[in-house]
């Protein structure tokens, strides 16, 4: 079942081989893709960016060249594979938005119907496309990422809770009841959102860097000082290479390390041994793990979208670029300059 109106092309940002911005081509005859039993053709009004774009972009993740860029968008369903139907509920003309490595820099975008979630009427598409990627990265990190290694009222360390996911990840963390550090620049705590943190560590800028400078506080004695020197059961760190040795000291004994981002670069290998001492725990999730079943995915982006229209959870679309500006929004969300959602408008 499919809309008439669907072209044979469209216009899409792919990328040919991996490298800098300048790997970003605009492909005005692209493919537009057909859709397989198990999916639907969704026409994107929008397209989320994420850190992770940047990552395959670059090469640092692996993906086949020549690949159109994204793995988050929204729009109209336009067109619903043949079992399409044993997956969900959609129809054509249902407003939705998902989450998969299809590739949303697009016209157009092939979606397995177990991936894709329908736009509640109290959100808007927006809203709704902001709560993908990062709501649900935020969500399974502070409710299953952790094992149940951190309880009510126990501390944990969140970095950067000015922009991105862990702007999410610090309020989701309040409403799951644990007591919040949080770190953020200078350049960012107005942002904050209001009661996310207990406890807010503020940093100067990295100098020539898109990050804080997690050198100028010594951040495990603020720690230790915080928790009465026991430490955090529960780390939370996107930024990679310049929190990792910092994330280490700071974890109270049987505490986890979840090291999710690389915003600063990738960890080094790390000597086991390192986590002897507290008998602590190390982590490296994806979301992809834990959006396994369409029912799981169902269940976060109900609490999600519930959260954001009930005002627990604040959401900033920080700013909207077109699909024309691909290397500008990118080039904005590498300099560290966002302080919420960026999305492009396709």
């Amino acid at each position: 079942m499919a809309d008439s109106t669907i072209p044979d092309t469209m216009k899409a940002i792919v990328v040919k081989e991996t490298g800098g911005l300048e790997a970003m081509t605009l492909d005005p005859s692209y493919p537009v893709p057909k859709v397989g039993d198990n999916q639907v053709l969704i026409k994107n009004e929008f397209a989320g960016l994420n850190f992770i774009d940047t990552y395959y972009r670059s090469g640092l993740y692996k993906q086949a060249c020549p690949f159109v860029s994204g793995q988050e968008g929204g729009g109209t369903v336009v067109a619903l594979g043949s079992k399409a139907s044993e997956e969900s509920d959609l129809q054509i003309g249902d407003k939705v938005v998902y989450v998969a490595l299809v590739g949303s820099y697009c016209e157009y975008s092939a979606v397995p119907a177990s991936k894709v979630v329908k736009v509640p009427e109290s959100i808007g598409m927006e809203k709704a496309l902001a709560c993908m990627v990062q709501g649900l990265t935020a969500h399974y990190l502070v409710t299953d990422a952790h094992a149940s290694l951190i309880q009510k009222d126990q501390w944990c360390l969140i970095y950067s809770v000015g922009s991105g996911t862990c702007q999410w990840a610090a309020q989701m963390a309040k409403i799951q009841g644990y007591k919040v550090i949080g770190t953020t620049s200078k350049s960012k705590a107005s942002v904050v959102p209001k009661g996310a943190c207990d406890e807010l560590i503020v940093l100067d800028p990295a100098e020539g860097k898109s990050h804080a400078d997690y050198n100028a506080i010594d951040i495990p004695k603020k720690v230790m000082e915080i928790t009465n020197g026991d430490g955090v059961k529960c780390i939370v760190d996107g930024v990679g290479q310049s929190t990792y040795d910092i994330s280490i000291k700071c974890l109270a004994r049987r505490g986890v390390w979840i090291s999710f981002g690389n915003a600063s670069g990738p960890v080094p290998p790390i000597p086991i041994s390192r986590f002897t001492p507290k008998s602590a725990f190390c982590t490296r999730p994806k979301l992809g793990d834990y959006i396994v079943t369409r029912e799981e995915l169902e269940m976060r982006a109900k609490d999600i979208f519930d959260w954001v229209s009930s005002g627990k959870l604040d959401v900033k679309v920080d700013t909207v670029f077109s699909v024309e500006q691909a290397r500008d929004a990118h080039e904005y969300l590498e300099s560290g300059k966002s302080k919420g959602k960026v999305l492009l408008r396709i």
